[in-house]
């Protein structure tokens, strides 16, 4: 009996030790880290049971929600809780997890710009999200299933499914999508369902033709034109309440018999029925005559078809061989030379002529590894064309412009920079929008072809921290840009001109301005392709909206260079000076690095409240980066840099790891300064560990003590 009793403890016992790593398993840090960063932001749910701040275990102490595959974080499902907040900024973390539902809560604001990566289901349905689809989805090859239902997105969709050949279903019904469908829909080789009703979108479903669809439902939206054959075979197909044409389409280019052409738009499709059947019941029934003249009219055809093609060959070789013979002897003057006007054209200068066509072409995600990119200068005449890009900015009229701005009167100018002034504009609608008005003399071309392709490229840059092109003016000779109308000023104002003290930026708000700037370069940077430069980067092109959130201004105007020869004010000239990276004043070159030094230039500012250049200031300290630098990793120094309208509120550990990042960006060499990538994630670290200080007078360290009763930062932006 004894011996019974030692066999079954031991076999108890070995059972508990080998279940013991599976109770008390340690989550991946990255993945911990993650989810309280969502938690966060999701303001501390209580319906969220198990899930905490610090300390936490999600694999082991089995977070609501939260199914792992042994340490890592495999699977988030919240489906349906009433969770109200944001997502956050760190969901790119959770490198293993493959579905995410957050599906039927109250989420708002924008989709975080950068996702899980490895996802195979995603479904945000039912939240009221908005803006657009993040560009970070054209790096989530492995999507299966996306549902995007039910929310408030606008805006086109995004080009971005090149590498999607692996989803099967796409949900972005209910929503306010506008514009065309994308073409890299076309690459959907696996989709069988794809449900796109009540948004706003436009033009043709021919992008859709070649997909294995089984259920499609475009209804309530404006699309036009005819509807592709291929498409009436689809077994649930939902057309309703758009503009197709009527009458039957036409033929396809590779099918020109009768069975090919469809029936009209007009007639209803009825499911599990296939079109064809009319057709092939046809072609059964015909009888042997029929068949026997076809044969007769086709040899004729044939023979008449061989004599035009062997003509035209003919006609075609002769022009060919005149030609050489032309070639041989040249346009050439007596002495071997070119006549005048005649360029010759290498295919070396006609290859560098395209690559230099455009400062930046369609907006494509960047592939995982890019070389720093040259910014290019725009092409001038007689250089090789590219084909523009369709315009998606709307286009005013002068008369509109002149209306809502008053002529262009002085009163409406709220501001001026290189390249011309900037007017207030109110619409009769209500509507409220910013004026760029070019000044032509500022421009080194001046071709209209050239500006619309800028425009173009320009229209196509959407983010939450980018001000939107809404519109573009090109008649009489007018050179005029429409923005959205970012109505609480700009960052260099804000700093250097607040006349209230009592108004001064606070610690968090100069944080949230740091990480959404940062966020809108690596977005120019990192996901435009080729790299957008700004080339302007400075805090006067940082413009702030009412909640204190920043709108990087005048992206993608490097296509319009301003004229070298132009005499620009010298406060313009002094202004960007103080941003520019060494490299670009002894040399001129400027690449994505240069605007990396611009952004450490503008972080100084928010660190000490000072002018990059100041000649108000002793000599030693005129030069904001030069005087600054020695200083950064000078914990005595540094406390006595910061802005004194902060009254000594900031955080206690934030402040030495926002200069440190400083001190990265304003290198003097631009291949030690960081990507923007990377400059993000230090300013999200940063953020999530900030607490408000405030600094004791007998503190000699310059860092303060916690104070509890003061507000803590917010770090769901």
């Amino acid at each position: 009996m004894s011996y019974t009793l030692f066999v079954f403890l031991a076999f108890f016992s070995f059972i508990l030790s080998s279940s013991l790593p599976l109770s008390f398993a340690n989550t991946d840090p990255s993945d911990v880290q993650a989810l309280e960063v969502m938690y966060n932001a999701l303001n501390n749910p209580t319906e969220l049971t198990g899930w905490k701040i610090g300390g936490g275990d999600p694999c082991g102490d089995s977070w609501e929600g939260i199914t792992c595959d042994g340490s890592s974080v495999d699977s988030i499902d919240l489906s349906g809780l009433g969770l109200h907040g944001t997502l956050g900024y760190l969901l790119s973390d959770l490198k293993s997890l493959k579905k995410l539902d957050l599906s039927d809560n109250k989420i708002h604001d924008t989709i975080p710009y950068q996702l899980p990566p490895n996802l195979t289901s995603l479904n945000l349905a039912g939240n009221n999200l908005t803006g657009n689809l993040p560009y970070s989805f054209s790096a989530m090859v492995l999507l299966t299933c996306l549902n995007m239902s039910h929310n408030a997105l606008s805006l086109p969709i995004g080009d971005f499914f090149a590498n999607h050949s692996r989803l099967d279903t796409v949900d972005l019904s209910f929503n306010n999508f506008s514009g065309d469908l994308p073409p890299s829909f076309e690459s959907l080789t696996n989709l069988s369902s794809l449900f796109l009703q009540n948004n706003q979108l436009t033009g043709s479903l021919t992008v859709l033709a070649g997909l294995p669809l089984d259920t499609l439902n475009v209804a309530n939206n404006n699309f036009g034109g005819w509807i592709p054959h291929e498409l009436k075979s689809i077994n649930n197909f939902i057309y309703d309440g758009n503009s197709f044409d009527d009458g039957p389409a036409p033929p396809s280019p590779e099918s020109t018999s009768p069975e090919s052409t469809s029936p009209s738009p007009s007639e209803p499709h009825k499911s599990n029925h296939h079109s064809g059947s009319g057709s092939q019941t046809k072609t059964h029934g015909s009888n042997s005559d029929d068949h026997k003249g076809a044969s007769v009219g086709a040899i004729v055809g044939i023979v008449l078809g061989s004599v035009l093609v062997c003509s035209i060959l003919l006609v075609a070789l002769v022009f060919c061989i005149r030609k050489l013979k032309e070639k041989e002897k040249g346009p050439r003057t007596s002495n071997g030379s070119l006549p005048p006007g005649i360029v010759d054209v290498t295919p070396q200068m006609q290859e560098q002529r395209v690559k230099s066509a455009s400062v930046f072409t369609d907006l494509k995600p960047r592939p995982p590894s890019e070389n720093v990119t040259m910014d290019r200068m725009p092409v001038k005449s007689g250089s090789v064309r590219q084909m523009r890009s369709p315009i998606t900015s709307t286009s005013y009229t002068v008369a509109s412009l002149q209306s809502a701005t008053n002529s262009f009167s002085q009163e409406f100018i709220i501001g001026e920079g290189s390249l011309g002034r900037v007017y207030r504009a109110e619409f009769p609608n209500g509507k409220i929008m910013a004026v760029k008005k070019i000044d032509n003399a500022a421009l080194s071309l001046q071709e209209e072809d050239n500006f619309l392709e800028a425009i173009s490229n320009m229209s196509r840059l959407r983010h939450p921290n980018v001000v939107t092109l809404a519109g573009y003016c090109a008649e009489h000779g007018q050179r005029l840009l429409i923005y959205e109308h970012i109505g609480n000023g700009n960052l260099h104002d804000m700093l250097h001109f607040a006349e209230d003290s009592s108004k001064a930026l606070p610690w968090n708000a100069r944080v949230r301005i740091a990480l959404g700037t940062a966020r809108a370069l690596e977005y120019l940077h990192e996901v435009c392709l080729p790299s957008v430069v700004h080339r302007n980067f400075k805090s006067a092109n940082i413009l702030l909206d009412e909640e204190l959130n920043p709108h990087l201004s005048d992206c993608g105007l490097a296509a319009l260079t301003p004229n070298t020869e132009r005499q620009v004010s010298s406060t313009h000239m002094v202004g960007s000076f103080g941003y520019s990276a060494p490299e670009f004043a002894l040399s001129g070159v400027y690449t994505v690095k240069s605007d990396v030094y611009s952004f450490g230039v503008v972080m100084l500012e928010l660190l000490t409240g000072r002018k990059p250049l100041d000649s108000s200031r002793p000599r030693a300290e005129q030069s904001l980066v030069r005087w600054a630098t020695p200083q950064l990793h000078d914990i005595d120094a540094l406390s006595k840099m910061v802005d004194s309208c902060l009254n000594g509120m900031y955080p206690a550990k934030s402040l030495s790891r926002f200069a440190d990042i400083i001190a990265l960006c304003v290198q003097p060499e631009p291949e030690f300064r960081p990507p923007m990538s990377e400059v993000v994630q230090a300013l999200v670290r940063l953020v999530q560990r900030a607490s408000v200080v405030k600094r004791r007078p007998s503190d000699e360290s310059g860092f303060g003590y916690k104070t509890p009763d003061h507000e803590g930062i917010d770090i769901s932006f």
